[in-house]
């Protein structure tokens, strides 16, 4: 069976589709997902989701890109997690992006590496993992990550898009790496470089959806029942089967995240 780390069930792609959702991702045999917040006004949405199913959590926090929202406190980001521990089990998706300074120096971008900085704190004190976004910022990510203590929380690089020196640097932080359905297209022979290089135990799949869907699905909305996609190009890249990279992917997501992935349903 498979997990899918990181989507977006809250977006309007999934309005009034979550049961077909839950139904095909039984179908793919994907035992269970993380539902990732990416604003503060998001929340109750994500938490919504999560709360349709006992195979669903969440996250808590305001993705990188978006300006012009509620900035959380350390404060406001832990009580939440602590009001909703059944279903909260990692801040983020937190992180640097600049890849699109629009006109603007990295120096700007200031507001970015507070918001990050208080992400980083709250993970460490309500003892969660974080979910990293890093875009065309990585040497600055993990210089944060290392100056605020992060290893002590660690968590995950999501839809790694990097080089193998940065998933090695982020590694040596503590950190998991997340591979997307990028990794099944034709010019990622880097990212299956990384698929190769991560241990077994510090690996996990994701589709990001509605986000990268993998081949055969590239251009269309994703779906965390194509997660097994993922998992397939993984075991093509490390010379494994797709069994082997499905359980060890759902013991690594149940280990970092500290839940228990419910017993896949049989498929009608």
């Amino acid at each position: 069976m498979f997990v899918d780390s990181h989507c977006h069930l809250s977006f309007p792609d999934y309005q009034h589709r979550l049961p077909e959702v839950l139904h095909s991702m039984v179908q793919a045999q994907v035992a269970a997902a993380l539902c990732i917040c990416t604003t503060m006004e998001e929340f109750n949405t994500v938490l919504g989701v999560a709360r349709t199913a006992a195979n669903l959590w969440a996250s808590l926090g305001v993705h990188p890109d978006n300006e012009g929202v509620r900035e959380p406190s350390v404060a406001e980001l832990c009580g939440l997690a602590q009001t909703h521990t059944d279903k909260v089990i990692a801040i983020g998706e937190t992180g640097l992006d600049y890849y699109r300074l629009n006109g603007r120096s990295i120096a700007d971008m200031a507001w970015q590496r507070e918001r990050f900085a208080v992400h980083i704190q709250a993970a460490l004190q309500c003892d969660l993992p974080l979910v990293v976004h890093t875009r065309s910022s990585a040497e600055d990510t993990l210089a944060m990550l290392k100056e605020q203590g992060a290893g002590r929380a660690c968590g995950v690089f999501h839809c790694f898009t990097e080089t193998v020196d940065v998933a090695r640097a982020a590694l040596d932080l503590g950190f998991h790496i997340s591979l997307s359905g990028i990794v099944t297209f034709k010019n990622a022979e880097t990212l299956r470089d990384v698929a190769r290089m991560v241990p077994a135990d510090r690996l996990l799949i994701e589709t990001d959806s509605p986000y990268l869907a993998p081949v055969p699905y590239r251009g269309k909305t994703n779906s965390p029942a194509y997660v097994p996609h993922v998992a397939a190009a993984v075991a093509k890249a490390r010379g494994c089967t797709v069994e082997e990279v499905g359980r060890q992917t759902t013991a690594n997501f149940e280990a970092l995240f500290r839940v228990q992935v419910p017993a896949l349903a049989v498929a009608p």
